[in-house]
Formats: C-alpha cells, structure tokens, sequence
C-alpha cells in the first residue's frame, strides 16, 4: 500500500481553481486597491513590457533567418511579461481575463454588480493610462542614454512597420482586420497568463509563457501594450510612424480585440466548462 506522504504533490493547479484564483486577484485588484496604487502597478507594467521588446529587438538584430529571429523575437519580450507575472504588476491585457473572470463569479461581487462594474471600469481604464505612461516615459529613457546603431533601428523599424501593416487595407476592414489579429494575440497572451496562475513554481510558471508568447510573436499577432512598448522605443528616433497612426492603427484595434479575445476564447470557455462540471458533481438545481 503506498503512503500518501510518498505521493508527490500536485505541481499545477486544475483549470477550476485557476479560474478562481484569477477572479480573486481580478476582485482584489478592483477592489482594494485605490486608484493610485492602480496606476503605479500599470506604469510598472508598461516599462516592464518595454524591456521586453527591447531586449527582443536586440537579441534578434543581425539574425538573417527569419525563423530564428521570430524565436528570439519571442524569447525577448517573453521576459518582459514574465516579469509582469511575477512581480503582481498590472498589465491590462492580464487584466482582460481576471476582470471577466470577477464579473461572471457572483461569489466575489461584493458591494452589488454596479459597484463592482465601477471598480473594474476604473481598473480597466488605469491600466490602459499607466501601461501607455509606463512604456513612453521608459522609451524615452532608453532613448536618451542608449544608442544600438542602424541594425537595431533597422529591426525596430520593421517590428512597427509590421505592427502598422493593416494601415495598407484602410477603412473599416482594416481596422476589423486588426481588432481580429488583437483577439487571438490575447487569446495566446491570455492563456499565457492563466497557465502561470496553474504553475506552482518559478520553473512551472515560466515555461508555459515563454511558450505561448513564443507563439503570439511569431504569429505577428496584435497585443496593446507590447504595440505601446515598440512605438514608444521608435518614436524618440525620429523614424517611427508618428503617434497618430500609432495608436489608430496599433494600439486602438488592438485593444478592442484583446478585450474581446480574452473573454470570449479565453474567461468565457473555462468559465462554461467549469460550472457545467461543478453542476454534475453537485446535480441539478430543484
């Protein structure tokens, strides 16, 4: 008969309990945190995204196959991310499954849906301001105290470009083309962020974001902050694509998408497949 002390322990957690997990920090965070604190979290987010796709972009310069490039592409902003992970900073493309995760959890609606929507409304939109604030102001530091000469600003440049790239189509299709490409880059970043919830350690959180945006990057997929994070490295050498179109065509679609990819690929589906578990093992309601 084996002794259950000779069972080793569970190294990650059930899809269920991830769930709930990140409708506790969603509520957390939503609730307990003032709107200073919010917006300090998110500006430590945003320049940790910046690291990330600086470090990509460098680590990638020079690289002729374009296979290898888009590994390390996404080797270097997944260290951004991960940093976000572990250190609880906000980044509002996590928060894009934590929040829905809140709403649809009853048990942490505390105060009334309106009181709690208020809250998750605020934390929505701080995060957003501070994840844009925490990429310009460290953009521009890098700026002004590092140069990495013509083959990084090559790279850079073409990162942007591809960024930017449904600009060409126009219109309502563009734009629609670009809140799609947003939705399944959160889909990826999402899932990202809900198997770190599931990893038990540094090493089990890791890997499943190193891999999962490994793959966003090299699907080229949109995702807010890191299109905030290339643009605010670009802007301050005179040869990015202005701020204008930037946030039209990157960062605006992109946001859009990743609110919508998060929920419906990713809190909405384990969500469903939670409670209708949850329901067979407890039965019908009379």
């Amino acid at each position: 008969m084996t002794d259950a002390r000779d069972v080793p322990r569970q190294q990650y957690l059930s899809p269920d309990v991830v769930l709930i997990e990140m409708a506790e920090a969603g509520s957390r965070r939503a609730i307990s945190l003032t709107g200073a604190q919010v917006l300090v979290l998110s500006v430590i987010a945003g320049g940790f995204i910046t690291v990330g796709a600086l470090f990509s972009t460098l680590i990638a310069t020079g690289t002729d196959n374009e296979g290898v490039q888009r590994l390390l592409e996404g080797f270097g902003f997944s260290v951004g991310f991960f940093l976000v992970v572990l250190s609880g900073a906000l980044l509002f493309t996590e928060a894009n499954v934590e929040l829905p995760a809140t709403l649809m959890d009853r048990r942490r609606s505390t105060g009334g849906p309106a009181s709690m929507g208020r809250a998750i409304a605020r934390l929505w939109l701080l995060a957003a301001f501070g994840n844009m604030l925490g990429a310009v102001v460290l953009g521009r530091a890098v700026a002004a105290t590092s140069s990495y000469g013509a083959g990084y600003e090559e790279l850079l440049a073409e990162v942007v470009d591809g960024k930017l790239r449904f600009r060409e189509t126009g219109g309502i299709e563009g734009f629609g083309r670009a809140v799609l490409s947003g939705m399944l880059g959160n889909w990826l970043v999402g899932m990202a962020a809900f198997l770190a919830t599931m990893g038990r350690t540094i090493i089990g959180k890791y890997i499943p974001v190193l891999l999962t945006v490994m793959a966003f990057v090299a699907g080229g997929f949109l995702h807010s902050p890191a299109n905030m994070a290339y643009l605010s490295l670009i802007q301050p050498l005179g040869i990015g694509p202005g701020w204008a179109d930037g946030l039209k065509w990157a960062v605006l679609p992109a946001a859009i998408g990743n609110v919508i990819g998060a929920f419906l690929l990713v809190a909405l589906p384990f969500w469903f497949a939670a409670t209708r578990r949850a329901r067979r093992v407890v039965g019908p309601v009379v």
